[in-house]
């Protein structure tokens, strides 16, 4: 029983971090969903009308919040902006400050290539390839629907994977869809 528990152990441990995307998509980023400049959230100070209110991140990676200034958003997850504003407003300003962080709109993505209306389009929770075209009107009559190229925000350079309509896109992805040879 030990050792069935310390192989079990051994595995897991092994394998922490390599959540593959269903369809055989590159993964997600490991900070995709983190908060990055673009990003608008939804700041709650319960009891505090006054600091209850939606923000955007701005370029600099900032959250302007009133009484405390410029707090650092970029990286983070919503609940760890959470208790860096707790921590700043209970450095002088509040007694036992409660905040909660919600995301209300991430980055947007960039369909583009060979679909009927390439362009830039928000970014909604468990978007797939396949919701990106539909976004974008569908394909060409030109386009490759074997290969899909993508670019994850953060990366230097786009890689091509193959297209599967269950392949994940995350917040500030660049889609593209390559021309088809006869």
């Amino acid at each position: 029983m030990k050792l069935l528990l310390a192989l079990t152990l051994l595995f897991l441990s092994a394998c922490v971090g390599q959540t593959p995307v269903a369809g055989g998509g590159p993964p997600p980023a490991a900070d995709a969903m983190k908060l990055a400049p673009g990003d608008k959230v939804k700041v709650t100070t319960y009891g505090e009308p006054t600091l209850t209110g939606e923000f955007q991140v701005t370029p600099a990676g900032t959250v302007a919040f009133p009484l405390i200034g410029d707090v650092p958003a970029a990286g983070l997850e919503p609940a760890a902006l959470a208790g860096a504003l707790e921590a700043k407003l209970g450095a002088g300003y509040l007694l036992n400050p409660k905040v909660a962080v919600e995301v209300l709109t991430f980055r947007p993505i960039y369909v583009l290539g060979e679909v009927q209306k390439p362009g830039e389009y928000p970014y909604t929770p468990g978007l797939t390839i396949r919701g990106a075209v539909a976004k974008a009107d569908g394909f060409t009559y030109r386009a490759n629907q074997k290969k899909v190229f993508v670019k994850r925000a953060g990366e230097a350079g786009e890689t091509e994977y193959p297209l599967t309509a269950d392949f994940a896109v995350m917040p500030g992805d660049t889609v593209r869809f390559s021309e088809r040879y006869f």
